[in-house]
């Protein structure tokens, strides 16, 4: 739900329950389980790099020299580091936003920009089938005027809906259930792995030490203390004492519950929903793991519908690009081979059916 304040061309837009109250939360999810960000960064790595085909070799050569070069701020050169970022914020909150930027004449492109999207709110009226961008100004938020200059993409959306779903929705519960179990585990090393002692004197009724009980207490302390003391120091030290003393280690009879199990079972949550084997995370709950032809599979499927969803972004950056430079050419985004046992088993194939071919026609 949105409510809106005309302030000239500003509006003050009030969101309950929108999208970006989450996109905090999934920031968090990231910086404490290394799982889910190295999942993500995995997945990047995978989606690969791709090159620009045309008839006209001219226009490749110079938009391959564009696309190695162009500035993106913040994040170095190359259109590599501007869609590792822009592919980074898609998996993480559902949508990903990219500025072109144009020199003052607006001739040319000189740099590419990674718009956060903490910073953007989404907007479509009812009349129109445009999506509308605005961007937080202090308290305010200002419509974006040159939307033309804009890259978006959005991850597995709703039907009737702008923002796309993160990759990490889903798992702010078991994530929760996680981390309770890792805290637990702490303290109880905390308790159990810091060894305290429980010193108990009981002092002798028919001698002495019952008028001295409480100097022979704070005495076997002192000493205690002191002993202790010197271990910590790297000197071992005896504690000797007489009379009934009795030395018992707190929780030692206690024992810690095993988390293998439940820990095993929110991983397993976190894997599915990455849709990486677990193996490639450091998981290995087989000895003889690895991956079969189902998950490349299905693997090779999710990597290549992430390129479908990016390709339209890079598409318009290079079409704006030829357009700018003069060239009117037509041009496609190819993208390398996902792994290269695909190309081995591809090669292999093709060798027996020409050797299968030569013997029939022998």
């Amino acid at each position: 739900m949105c409510t809106q304040t005309s302030r000239g061309n500003r509006t003050n837009i009030n969101v309950e329950m929108s999208p970006e109250s989450q996109f905090g939360i999934y920031s968090q999810i990231r910086e404490s389980i290394p799982i889910v960000d190295a999942a993500i960064n995995k997945i990047i790595r995978l989606v690969g790099d791709f090159k620009i085909e045309s008839e006209n070799e001219f226009m490749t050569q110079q938009v391959d020299h564009f696309l190695k070069n162009v500035l993106v701020i913040g994040n170095g050169n190359g259109m590599h580091s501007f869609m590792t970022c822009y592919l980074d914020s898609m998996l993480t909150f559902g949508n990903a936003l990219g500025e072109i930027v144009l020199d003052p004449m607006g001739r040319e492109i000189v740099a590419l920009f990674n718009v956060s999207m903490r910073n953007i709110r989404l907007r479509r009226e009812d009349a129109s089938l445009e999506t509308e961008f605005w961007i937080s100004r202090r308290f305010d938020y200002e419509k974006i005027k040159h939307p033309e200059l804009l890259v978006f993409s959005t991850l597995n959306p709703v039907a009737g809906e702008i923002y796309g779903n993160s990759l990490i929705k889903g798992l702010p519960f078991v994530s929760e259930i996680l981390l309770k179990i890792y805290k637990s585990i702490g303290l109880n090393f905390d308790r159990v792995g810091n060894v305290r002692f429980a010193i108990n004197y009981k002092p002798n009724q028919n001698s002495m030490d019952a008028d001295c009980a409480q100097e022979i207490a704070q005495n076997i302390a002192s000493q205690w203390e002191q002993a202790m003391r010197d271990c910590s120091d790297g000197v071992i030290r005896d504690f000797v004492s007489v009379g009934d003393v009795d030395i018992k280690v707190i929780g030692a009879d206690n024992n810690i519950i095993s988390t293998e199990v439940p820990v095993r079972q929110m991983l397993e949550q976190i894997v599915a929903k990455m849709g990486i084997p677990p193996f490639l995370l450091g998981l290995n709950w087989s000895t003889t793991e690895r991956m079969s032809k189902q998950q490349s599979d299905i693997l090779i499927s999710e990597i290549e519908s992430y390129r479908r969803t990016i390709t339209p972004c890079i598409s318009k950056i290079v079409k704006t690009w030829s357009r700018l430079s003069g060239f009117d050419d037509e041009f496609e985004v190819v993208w390398r081979k996902i792994n290269l046992y695909d190309e081995i088993t591809q090669a292999k194939t093709q060798l027996m059916l020409n050797q299968a071919k030569r013997i029939e026609t022998a």
